[in-house]
């Protein structure tokens, strides 16, 4: 699957708010692994959190933190990891909070 890649900056505003943009950085392929749904409880409220795991060729600009957008979806890099035993693979773990 070919995924967007964009890097996300949150500003503060004058009045206190936030202002979120998203600076394109180009694209990945990315074979994808099953998805999993938990919930998540953050100062009182539940949201629900899904999952899942991703295999890309090794990318300096895959880093956690930045955002994958593919399936009409945005997921959060979490944790970036390269795969000893494929050289030139790396494997993701995907986040995404609905």
């Amino acid at each position: 699957m070919l995924a967007g890649l964009f890097e996300v900056e949150a500003v503060e505003t004058p009045y206190g708010g936030m202002a979120t943009s998203y600076e394109p950085l180009g694209h990945a392929w990315l074979k994808l692994g099953a998805r999993r749904r938990r919930e998540r409880v953050e100062a009182g409220r539940t949201a629900a959190v899904e999952t899942t795991a991703a295999e890309a060729r090794v990318d300096p600009r895959l880093r956690p933190g930045r955002m994958l957008r593919f399936g009409g979806a945005d997921w959060t890099i979490v944790f970036v990891e390269v795969d000893g035993g494929r050289p030139g693979r790396a494997k993701l773990s995907l986040e995404r909070v609905r």
